[in-house]
Formats: structure tokens, sequence, C-alpha cells
């Protein structure tokens, strides 16, 4: 029982708020690929393809995770050994994902205040 607590509290504290913060991420930089032509624009098609693949198969497997956990709680079932894959492997996407494109944006550099009027 003890196993399936920490996988609903890992996929509630991690998986999801890295869910959301990569939605963010793929929202917010998403009007900078109208400036693409060409080559360029079947590039970020791509890498926009791949965002949204990854976001999916974090949110169907935190689904999965979530459902056999709370059931294996609910019904005091054993779970089966798949589940702690799925687990693993969707921290791992998640961490992926913080890492790459749910970081915040960077701040803009400020320009530096000279005293000499120009």
């Amino acid at each position: 029982m003890v196993l399936e607590l920490l996988m609903v509290a890992g996929v509630l504290l991690l998986a999801m708020p890295a869910l959301v913060r990569g939605a963010r991420g793929l929202r917010r930089r998403s009007r900078y690929y109208g400036r693409a032509v060409g080559a360029d624009r079947v590039a970020l098609v791509l890498v926009v393809a791949i965002q949204l693949l990854t976001l999916l198969l974090v949110a169907v497997l935190s689904l999965v995770v979530l459902v056999c956990a709370v059931g294996a709680i609910v019904r005091d079932l054993e779970m089966p050994g798949l589940v702690s894959v799925f687990f693993l492997l969707d921290l791992l996407l998640a961490a992926l994902v913080v890492l790459t494109f749910g970081r915040p944006a960077p701040r803009r550099v400020r320009r530096r205040a000279t005293p000499a009027a120009r």
C-alpha cells in the first residue's frame, strides 16, 4: 500500500505540474513559429509534433498509473508489475518536459544605463 501511495504522490506532485508547464511552454513559444519559412517551417512543425506527442504520452501514462494505484488501494489488490515501469517512464518523461520546453522563458536583458548623454 505504501508503494501505491508513493506512486500517486509522485504523479500528482511531479508529473502533473510538468504536464501543465509543458503545455504552457508549448503555447508560449508557438507565436515565434510563424516567422519560419520553407525548410525551417518543416523542422518547427516536427518539433511541435514531437512535443505534443511527449505531452500526450505523459498524460496517458499518468492516467494509467493513477487509475491502477488508486484501484489497488481501494480494492486492496496487488498492482501489476508493469505499472511501476509506467511510473518510472512517466517521471522520466516529465523530467524531459521540464528540462526542455517546460522551462520558464528567459528574462529579457536590460540595457545598461550610461550617465553620458547620446
